[in-house]
């Protein structure tokens, strides 16, 4: 908490804003505490910037106890850095169900109850000109009107992605139409590689000689007797070859296709 004597508004309100972090209540706390961890907890420094010792003093409690549960748990307490969007995604894991949609000018409605709210002026992100389109908020303060108090920027991928029982991402209609071309032209590229990849083959084939027929070789064997003789590589397919004129064909007479070929006796003697 800042100190806000009433003596000294102004100057607390200087001290206050040099902590801000206009994304978020959460990381100014969190700027805060590092600032003060720099300067090695000194309550003269917390006193000099309007920061009160003990809520200093209650955050260091807390963080020991964090990282006693985090060893007993056998984890590894590791810093984001200067990453801080991982903070905020997990302030919003930890409170999609507070969340908040912009309505108008300073105006949120609950995404799930749809109760009215605004920012707290105490808030980091109150009359910044810059107002998220989602938020997380810790609590809600009830006066003439509900305020929002500690609230954290958070995008709404983050709330589809960890709430999906509740939140879900439509598509506009401009994106449903690029996604239609993006998916036309995928279709074009790949027929036109496949078409390619045909006309590669077709022309290595027609250089190469695929597709024609192989004329059965002679070549020269040896008889039990010894002498030399020419006979085919492959006689069944000579034999299929000369059985094919006596198949019955279309357009030609019957006389001119005999049914059968008379076998040829050879001659015998001595």
């Amino acid at each position: 908490k800042v100190l806000c004597a009433k003596d000294r508004e102004e100057e607390s309100d200087a001290a206050r804003e040099k902590f801000f972090v206009p994304e978020s209540d959460h990381l100014t706390l969190l700027n805060v505490y590092l600032r003060a961890k720099q300067h090695k907890f000194d309550s003269k420094w917390c006193t000099q910037h309007f920061i009160h010792s003990k809520g200093i003093r209650k955050a260091r409690e807390v963080h020991a106890q964090l990282v006693d549960l985090m060893k007993q748990q056998r984890l590894v307490p590791q810093s984001c850095g200067g990453s801080w969007d991982i903070v905020r995604k997990s302030i919003c894991s930890a409170y999609f169900y507070n969340s908040s949609k912009i309505k108008g000018i300073g105006e949120y409605i609950n995404m799930l109850s749809g109760i009215p709210s605004a920012l707290h002026p105490s808030s980091a992100l109150f009359g910044l000109g810059y107002t998220p389109d989602y938020l997380c908020y810790h609590e809600l303060i009830s006066t003439s009107k509900e305020y929002m108090s500690c609230v954290t920027a958070v995008e709404g991928e983050w709330l589809a992605e960890l709430g999906p029982m509740f939140f879900s991402i439509k598509e506009s209609f401009e994106t449903t139409l690029k996604k239609r071309q993006k998916e036309r032209m995928d279709r074009e590229k790949m027929a036109n590689e496949i078409e390619g990849g045909r006309s590669n083959v077709s022309g290595s084939g027609s250089g190469s000689g695929i597709g024609r027929k192989k004329i059965p070789e002679r070549v020269e064997g040896k008889g039990k007797d010894g002498q030399h003789g020419d006979t085919t590589k492959n006689t069944r397919s000579t034999s299929s070859l000369r059985n094919l004129s006596a198949i019955a064909t279309p357009g030609r007479s019957a006389s001119g296709t005999p049914k059968f070929m008379p076998k040829k006796r050879g001659r015998l003697g001595f």
